[in-house]
């Protein structure tokens, strides 16, 4: 990352606004390499140390965090009418310019993954990567191999769309059946629209796993935290 103007640099970090920064700075708050700041508009890299008050400032070329999903939001940013997933950050963290990788719909749980890098959502999100997703699902009927060729044939579904392969992992077979599922692609709903085409009713589905990187055990609903530098390397891969 080049360098770039203090303002701007606090303002990613989602201290505030430019003009909120700009009143830190005047205030005799921040300090970069020990030095206390005057100038809003100097030049920092990402190896200069700014200090806010007490707080040394992480910064990073882009930041990568992983949410486990709670099933009242829908994916997205902003909207008038339905709550989002942005409810369950951090004000901080929302004046980051975070962004959702992808989506699951409003009834899903599990992991959503969040960041700042745009270039690396698209090249994660476009179909033509087929980045595999890792789901578990509980569904109303009983599943069984005929259920699981479907699934690694391609189910077509309502509208006439031709899946592709996918696999369907059987673990528990009965009135309300358990399974994992992994797919390449994400159209809207598709999971519960492919049981739907085979008669069954999916009651419950949570995303364990994007590519590489699974949903960390210990985040509860609507939890979320960054990703290691270990994380973010294989999500990369």
């Amino acid at each position: 990352m080049a360098s770039e103007r203090l303002d701007k640099a606090l303002s990613n970090l989602g201290i505030g606004s430019r003009t909120d920064v700009k009143r830190l700075i005047s205030g005799k708050k921040i300090w970069v390499n020990g030095v206390l700041a005057k100038d809003p508009s100097m030049k920092v890299s990402l190896s200069d140390e700014i200090r806010w008050e007490e707080e040394i400032l992480i910064r990073k070329e882009h930041y990568y965090f992983m949410m486990n999903k709670a099933p009242d939001c829908i994916t997205a940013t902003e909207d008038p009418r339905e709550k989002t997933v942005m409810a369950y950050l951090s004000e901080r963290h929302r004046n980051m310019n975070l962004f959702p990788v992808g989506r699951l719909d409003k009834e899903t749980e599990g992991l959503l993954i969040f960041t700042t890098d745009g270039a690396f959502a698209h090249h994660y999100t476009s179909p033509k990567h087929h980045v595999e997703k890792e789901y578990f699902a509980e569904v109303k009927g009983h599943l069984d191999e005929n259920d699981m060729a479907a699934f690694e044939k391609g189910i077509v579904l309502e509208d006439g769309y031709q899946s592709l392969p996918a696999k369907l992992i059987l673990l528990e077979s009965g009135e309300i059946s358990k399974a994992k599922v992994l797919i390449k692609e994400g159209k809207y709903r598709q999971i519960r629209r492919m049981f739907v085409m085979l008669g069954k009713e999916v009651l419950y589905l949570k995303r364990e796993k994007m590519g590489t990187v699974s949903l960390d055990p210990n985040l509860g609903i609507g939890k979320y935290r960054e990703l290691t530098d270990e994380e973010i390397s294989k999500l990369k891969d």
